[in-house]
């Protein structure tokens, strides 16, 4: 899954010497945090968020003179005065893979999305991403996820396919993620079906061994 065919094409930008007030008002009405600072022909310089503005903003306890001199300060910042200058950014190549770990690495919300000349061509967030998951895991027609604990090793997830297909039940989706014993793999079928008990007992008949989805979490680590 590519960048390119996820991330958000009409991006609003501001340039450099805006106000930050202006800019502000642009992300209230459009609902942003993110706006990409671009210069001639589109060439990203910066990237400004909402918390680079609010940092700006006047403090809530002072005086009302105190406000007013900052509010007159406040009027004179440009976005070029507060936004994060050469930011790490995307191609449209990367995948969404990429740009997953990489918000989890940068703790960013959003990357813009440059070409190799440097020039803006979209802004990848976490709402894009969230949104690509959802399509690829099939996770907004009706189904129900399973758990299932196996060993970690060839030949697991076809023996699982194949028993959840001798009840003509379809998949959603296949996660398959680490669990808390060592050598074990948790296996996360989204299976579209209402009858989930059928598909639970007949399961347990062919000798896997369930797991609730609700008792595992990502950063349980194996037992020793």
């Amino acid at each position: 899954m590519f960048i390119d065919q996820s991330m958000t094409r009409d991006v609003i930008t501001v340039g450099p010497e805006m106000s930050i007030i202006a800019a502000r008002e642009i992300m209230v009405k459009n609902g942003i945090r993110h706006l990409p600072v671009v210069a001639e022909d589109d060439i990203l310089v910066g990237i400004v968020t909402d918390r680079d503005i609010r940092t700006a903003m006047p403090s809530t306890v002072l005086s009302e003179a105190e406000n007013a001199a900052a509010a007159e300060r406040l009027a004179g910042i440009k976005v070029k005065d507060v936004m994060t200058a050469r930011p790490v950014t995307v191609s449209p190549t990367q995948t969404l893979e990429d740009a997953l770990l990489m918000m989890e690495m940068y703790k960013v919300g959003a990357f813009p999305v440059v070409d190799q000349q440097g020039r803006l061509r979209g802004i990848i967030s976490v709402r894009d991403l969230m949104r690509a998951f959802v399509n690829v895991l099939g996770l907004r027609t009706p189904g129900v996820l399973v758990g299932i604990v196996v060993e970690d090793k060839l030949g697991q997830m076809k023996k699982i396919v194949d028993a959840i297909s001798e009840l003509g039940v379809s998949f959603g989706s296949i996660l398959v993620a680490r669990v808390w014993e060592e050598g074990k793999r948790a296996v996360f079928p989204y299976l579209l079906t209402t009858n989930i008990a059928r598909v639970r007992k007949h399961l347990r008949d062919k000798g896997f061994t369930l797991l609730d989805p609700m008792e595992w979490y990502l950063d349980q680590v194996p037992k020793k």
